[in-house]
């Protein structure tokens, strides 16, 4: 798991509702900012947390910047809690 940490990340509810957006495929910042309301500084602060994360990835295509989640980290960290379960 990346440096930053996760669980941190994961407490706000805006940036859980963007992944929630992103499970569905790529968008652009400008398409994340209209479904959430939100001014783009302050999407753009909660898209550089989940980048820290490694919870996101960005895509450039010309003028236009998509995200999309990193679902190798989402996967680690499914292993990670998985250590804490009983035995099956």
């Amino acid at each position: 798991m990346s440096g930053m940490n996760i669980f941190k990340v994961l407490s706000d509810k805006q940036r859980r509702d963007i992944l929630v957006m992103l499970k569905n495929g790529r968008m652009s910042a400008g398409e994340i900012a209209e479904k959430l309301n939100v001014t783009p500084a302050a999407l753009s602060y909660h898209l550089k947390l989940l980048k820290g994360a490694d919870l996101v990835m960005e895509y450039k295509n010309k003028n236009y910047i998509y995200y999309e989640i990193n679902t190798s980290v989402f996967d680690e960290l499914i292993l990670w809690v998985k250590q804490f379960g009983g035995n099956e």
